[in-house]
């Protein structure tokens, strides 16, 4: 919010594609539906490392088209049931400790998201790069005998990110490799990798990836993926404010 490698029938398809049907647009929405499917469900455990200390949280999350995300912690029992629900590019959080849920303003979508690596932004899996970027094709390289597009992502004029661009390595199987953050003064904050890929669903998934910021280099979180499921059907009051606060499901 993720190493046996393999080809699949997504990849041979990549292969046959013609070269124009495999421009950067087309690669990133390939990419961010494989993560996402057309829904989703996952149970994953985030760990924040720091070099006196490293804690674990438990969690699941769903997701349902591009933009409807629900995270909720599991595990330990102080952070039972926070939870953050992000539709149409809104985002709430609710805390049992306070009982309150709580509309995050997106000046704070940049902001850590409990206390870990990921943004508010992150967890929330939206799929905005899609849509207020323009993507050109860098490079195509080869690892491990696939195809990777080395893609950059520069956000529209308008577009309400906080970052100048992003630099996604893609195989040609749809797993995102990695994830550069780039401040708009030209500085890499932090990468986003994958350390660890498996078959799950039926398709390759990034089981580990780690989130790392540049300047710290010995602190990261890694979000591992112990099961997921795709395109399952999910009720559509899942992603509501009152399934925020109390969970059915």
């Amino acid at each position: 919010m993720l190493r046996t490698l393999f080809v699949t029938p997504l990849c041979l398809l990549a292969f046959a594609l013609p070269a124009a049907a495999l421009d950067a647009d087309s690669i990133v929405r390939q990419a961010i539906d494989h993560y996402r499917g057309q829904s989703s469900r996952a149970d994953m455990t985030m760990t924040i490392h720091r070099p006196d200390w490293e804690r674990s949280m438990r969690m699941q999350a769903w997701t349902a088209g591009d933009e409807k995300t629900l995270v909720r912690v599991t595990e330990p029992r102080k952070d039972a049931g926070n939870a953050t629900l992000s539709v149409d590019g809104n985002m709430w959080t609710f805390s049992p400790s306070i009982n309150r849920v709580i509309k995050v303003p997106s000046s704070m979508m940049g902001q850590n998201w409990m206390g870990s690596d990921f943004s508010n932004k992150d967890v929330s899996k939206d799929a905005d790069i899609v849509s207020q970027y323009d993507h050109t094709l860098l490079a195509t390289e080869e690892q491990d005998g696939h195809r990777v597009w080395v893609i950059q992502s520069v956000p529209h004029e308008e577009a309400a990110v906080v970052w100048g661009r992003e630099v996604l390595r893609i195989r040609d199987d749809w797993v995102l490799l990695e994830q550069q953050f780039w401040s708009q003064d030209g500085e890499l904050v932090k990468t986003l990798r994958a350390l660890a890929i498996e078959e799950m669903a039926g398709r390759p998934v990034a089981t580990v990836m780690r989130m790392a910021k540049t300047a710290a280099t010995e602190e990261y979180t890694e979000l591992r993926t112990h099961a997921v499921e795709f395109d399952l059907e999910l009720a559509d009051s899942l992603f509501t404010l009152s399934s925020l606060r109390n969970p059915r499901q």
